[in-house]
């Protein structure tokens, strides 16, 4: 499923100056009162070189941006459109957060670190350009749940609580403020590519997508560079799609600025883990049409995906774009299979029988209203306990045919309840720390994320 970090030497990078100043725009991090370290990423932080930074370098790198040596001299807001809800907006681009810096890691593959609530960029429109420090505890929370689910997402790298006190209109405020450095694979979203297509501008089109084909997918941009790069997106979107489901996991806001042409998760805001497999389940308290439920995800990624091939019009006949838009659904329910077979914790078989698990699973949560951590913490390994009745019947006898990728050795698989992620256990993290400073339940609650990754992970 997704990377796991291998320790690496420092290799820093700043590629991204070879797309040219009409991406991007460089900008200055705000002048924060205070600087306190809250998070800092012992697994990723060595993958990237920086495991021997001292906290306090650390704090001036991620919380007063001093340039990391050999990367980005200047932080850079990248320029971008995109659809938000449906509805195409070309007034946004990078307004809370910026580009600090460019990386390799174990893996050779080139990662950004980019912030948020790093201060007002010339895209913060009428915002403060702030992240409150419950939006990044969030944040972080849900980037190290995804992980241990096997899902393709950003990972939070640094949270730095800073000081000042900001007004909210949908939480308590005044409330307290913090900046986010995100460790990602890429920067660049399909919103990055509408832009371009609103401007007309072939050039730039065709140098964005060399830029991602060799830096991303490491191909030279042959002849027809638009039918190159668009099965690739397709092929990670899908997968994206896939693994969320599996996951039971709702993004809340999946915009085409908030889809990266790598098929990363990334920029967390109203997120939720559903409690039980129900398609119709919002995380957002304003899609009020359900348009980014749970059951919608694909969909809604799938039309993204669209409109990167929309936006690659300028560069190719619409025809071979359409013919490989086409393969999305093939691809999801490849992955999605994949996905579910990996939390299960089984071997695939064949397409058709794994398949038929998958929709088997599927129809037997749904209909008994199943919590769906409880159920895959239960049959792990591809035993389903007898205190399951009648209704999974399906489940357990296509799971007989099945062999366990791993065993449940490991002490999690005896604890009384498996680790979850749902929303009131947040909304408690938070209140300790927001009403006594107490960051032990947050503390925990990652080591009790890692813990359960690790008796996930092959």
């Amino acid at each position: 499923m997704a990377f796991l970090p291998q320790v690496a030497s420092y290799r820093p990078e700043r590629t991204i100056l070879d797309l040219g100043e009409e991406f991007l725009d460089p900008v200055a991090p705000a002048d924060f009162p205070k600087t306190i370290l809250r998070f800092r990423n012992r697994r990723w932080d060595g993958a990237v070189g920086l495991a021997d930074m001292s906290d306090t370098q650390w704090t001036r790198h991620f919380g007063r941006f001093e340039s990391l040596p050999g990367s980005l001299e200047t932080p850079l807001a990248l320029r971008y459109h995109g659809h938000q809800f449906r509805q195409y907006n070309p007034d946004i681009g990078d307004g809370r957060g910026f580009l600090f810096a460019q990386l390799r890691d174990g893996a050779d593959r080139l990662l950004d670190l980019g912030t948020k609530g790093s201060g007002q960029t010339p895209y913060s429109r009428f915002g403060d350009g702030r992240l409150t420090l419950k939006g990044g505890v969030r944040e972080v929370l849900a980037t190290e749940m995804l992980e241990a689910l096997g899902v393709e997402t950003s990972k939070s790298f640094s949270l730095i609580e800073t000081g000042e006190s900001l007004e909210r209109g949908d939480e308590p405020s005044p409330t307290r403020s913090a900046v986010l450095v995100r460790l990602s694979h890429g920067h660049i979203r399909i919103g990055t590519f509408q832009r371009l297509a609103y401007q007309r501008d072939e050039a730039a089109m065709r140098r964005l997508t060399a830029y991602v084909l060799k830096n991303y997918y490491g191909e030279e941009a042959g002849e027809a560079p638009a039918e190159q790069l668009l099965p690739h997106v397709v092929e990670r979107t899908a997968r994206l799609a896939g693994q969320y489901m599996a996951a039971g996991f709702v993004h809340g806001v999946l915009n085409s600025d908030n889809i990266n042409v790598t098929g990363e998760s990334f920029d967390y805001g109203p997120w939720r883990f559903a409690p039980t497999w129900q398609p119709g389940f919002t995380a957002a308290y304003f899609d009020h049409q359900g348009l980014y439920a749970f059951g919608r995800q694909p969909e809604a990624i799938h039309w993204d995906a669209m409109q990167l091939a929309i936006a690659l019009r300028q560069i190719s006949e619409a025809q071979p774009l359409i013919d490989i838009l086409e393969t999305f659904g093939p691809c999801y329910q490849r992955h999605v299979t994949e996905a579910i077979l990996w939390r299960l914790g089984v071997r695939p078989r064949d397409p058709e029988s794994d398949t038929a698990l998958v929709g088997a699973v599927e129809r037997a949560i749904r209909a008994e209203d199943t919590p769906i951590d409880r159920f895959f913490f239960d049959a792990f390994g591809g035993t389903l306990p007898e205190s399951y009745g009648p209704g999974f019947d399906g489940v357990r006898t296509a799971l007989a045919d099945y062999t366990p990728r791993r065993d449940r050795s490991a002490a999690y698989w005896r604890d009384a309840a498996p680790c979850s992620m749902l929303i009131d256990e947040v909304e408690a993290i938070w209140e300790a720390i927001d009403r006594d400073d107490d960051w032990s339940r947050f503390d925990a609650k990652i080591d009790a994320i890692r813990r359960m990754g690790e008796a996930l992970s092959a």
